[in-house]
């Protein structure tokens, strides 16, 4: 019995001296590349990051209902909300989303008869005869249906809405010469599949018009109508416009800080996203509707808040404690802002004052400085997180809340073991991690020079596995809580591309207004419609631009593989160009 004791007081003894070293081999670790990294100027303290204190008076936060509607409660809350913030029956303003009409029908466009290359035309007029082999004959065709459907857009759900009513539509009726009848399939692909153009990697958003076989060889083309009109939306939301003005009121004070604890990173309040997807959306539809009937100085008054908006999000000024995910909201807000500047552009209803007022607020967008200060953020506040937590609010955090494990569901969860039996010293070594990811992951910032270095991706995701391919305890929890930092930054680069385009194309425009026709190069903006041009914020060269034979423009980024192609995008975001739609 005596040697079973001595055995387990020695079995005791080496676990606990295993801890103990582990411990402290952890906190050294830690303690030593806190020191390296902060000898770099690199900051990791949180209370750097922690916003100050903001006078009722100034904080937009604590004008009327604001808080209410746009403050979401605590990331941990986010995480794993109260049974009581899931009640489906609580009021929720501003959630108006398109509207669904089953009874539209769809409404014909065009009817399409195909004869031989050397039959007889048909006895019925055509308002155009094509060769189905003619190169141009593909956008001849677009050009009439355009023609007939009139101004069009791209609602922020992804349907097409257009200003004439259907009983303005008159079908048009073509006829397509061709050595053999083409089959179904194959005409179809040369038709074209969408009013607008788009994005060609946005293959989900391309297939409004439906093709129907009516004979062998004809067709009829139809646009499905199937979202609200422009006056039928703005009528449906003008219930909405008085706390839109409470909104656009509130955003008039200087600064923006929510109550809250920022002491623990994971306890500080957050905006509420899905409100402010809402109001976001709701206020560009309302843009878009008013732009489709020609009200260019109501739909900025619209568009306008959208950006505004933005600083529940960031701050004002600036916070320093903004999320990786608060930076993201942003950088998606920024897109559909300058995609509705993008349709009173293509649909020429912008006015001098309106151009003017939006080159304002696009040049103050700085995308880059939001995120790459959002990753320093995530980074102070994980290493705290993981410094001051306990072990069980941890397993709160990794492990969904507080619902009950079973034993087999711990003892198949690695997170739960670490969590619940490794060495303190172990959750150092994964905030060593996370500590040295974070300045690797800056490198594809270049702030100074208002650039991103698309190259150095690659290598530092290598760079990030190399430092993850460790023992495995060391970097599993940094692991589970690190995002997808390079994708990040490359949406980041492409909407603040968009962003510094739609400023380019509002100086186009005005120059147009004035001369009426573009420059023949970017240099004539300035100074009167520009008071600089934004380069190209990869590589940093100036934007592409030239002015077509029709008397339009082409304005174009290198794009994320930093090799010019002339102007065509890719099929996705790693290629091509980023071209102005």
């Amino acid at each position: 019995m005596s040697r079973w004791l001595f055995v387990l007081a020695c079995l005791v003894t080496l676990i606990g001296l295993f801890y103990a070293v582990e411990n402290w081999r952890g906190k050294r670790a830690w303690e030593k590349c806190r020191r390296e990294l902060e000898a770099k100027g690199e900051v990791l303290d949180w209370n750097a990051y922690i916003p100050a204190l903001v006078s009722d008076e100034q904080n937009i936060f604590k004008a009327p209902k604001i808080t209410e509607w746009f403050v979401k409660g605590s990331l941990a809350e986010a995480f794993h909300p109260p049974e009581a913030s899931k009640s489906p029956n609580a009021e929720i303003p501003f959630r108006l989303g398109p509207g669904r009409n089953a009874k539209s029908a769809p409404v014909l466009l065009a009817e399409v008869k195909v004869v031989p290359l050397d039959g007889p035309l048909p006895s019925e007029k055509a308002d155009a005869v094509l060769r189905l082999d003619d190169p141009a004959a593909r956008e001849q065709v677009a050009t009439l249906l355009r023609e007939s459907i009139g101004p069009c857009a791209r609602d922020v759900w992804g349907g097409a809405v257009i200003a004439r009513s259907a009983k303005q539509i008159k079908p048009i009726h073509l006829v397509l010469q061709a050595d053999t009848v083409p089959s179904f399939s194959a005409l179809a692909e040369f038709l074209p599949r969408s009013p607008l153009r788009h994005d060609p990697s946005d293959e989900s958003k391309l297939h409004d018009f439906i093709v129907a076989p009516i004979e062998t060889n004809a067709f009829r083309v139809s646009l499905k109508l199937s979202e609200d009109a422009p006056d039928e939306y703005l009528a449906r939301s003008q219930s909405a416009v008085p706390d839109l003005d409470l909104l656009r009121s509130g955003l008039e004070r200087p600064r923006a800080r929510m109550d809250g604890d920022y002491q623990r990173p994971f306890e500080r309040p957050i905006p509420n996203f899905v409100r402010l997807r809402n109001v976001a959306q709701m206020l560009s539809q309302r843009a878009q509707c008013y732009l489709l009937l020609g009200q260019s100085e109501t739909a900025w008054h619209e568009l306008a808040l959208v950006h505004d908006m933005c600083r529940l999000l960031e701050g004002s000024p600036p916070r320093k404690a903004t999320t990786l995910v608060e930076a993201m909201i942003d950088v998606a807000i920024t897109a559909l802002y300058t995609s509705i500047i993008e349709d009173g552009l293509r649909l020429q209803v912008w006015r001098e004052p309106e151009l003017a007022a939006m080159q304002k607020q696009l040049k103050d967008i700085n995308l880059l400085s939001l995120v790459r200060e959002a990753v320093n953020a995530e980074r102070a506040a994980s290493c705290r997180t993981f410094e001051t937590y306990p072990p069980a609010e941890l397993k709160k955090l990794f492990l969904f809340g507080s619902e009950p494990l079973g034993l087999w569901q711990k003892l198949k969860n690695p997170t739960y073991l670490l969590i619940t039996f490794a060495p303190r010293g172990w959750v150092y070594q994964n905030m060593c991690a996370m500590a040295i990811r974070t300045p690797l992951i800056i490198n594809i910032f270049d702030v100074p020079n208002n650039q991103v270095v698309p190259r150095k991706a690659e290598d530092i995701k290598n760079q990030i596995e190399t430092t993850f391919s460790t023992f495995p305890p060391y970097t599993f929890l940094a692991q589970e809580a690190t995002p997808n930092f390079v994708k990040a930054a490359r949406t980041m680069a492409r909407n603040q591309t968009l962003a510094n385009e739609a400023f380019v194309a509002c100086g186009l425009e005005r120059y147009r207004l004035a001369h009426g026709q573009y420059p023949e190069s970017l240099d004539a903006l300035v100074p009167q419609f520009a008071e600089k041009v934004p380069h190209d914020i990869v590589g940093g060269q100036p934007l592409k631009y030239h002015r077509t034979a029709e008397g339009r423009f082409v304005l174009y980024s290198v794009g994320w593989n930093e090799k010019d192609d002339g102007g065509v995008p890719g099929r996705t975001g790693l290629e091509g160009d980023w071209v102005w739609p």
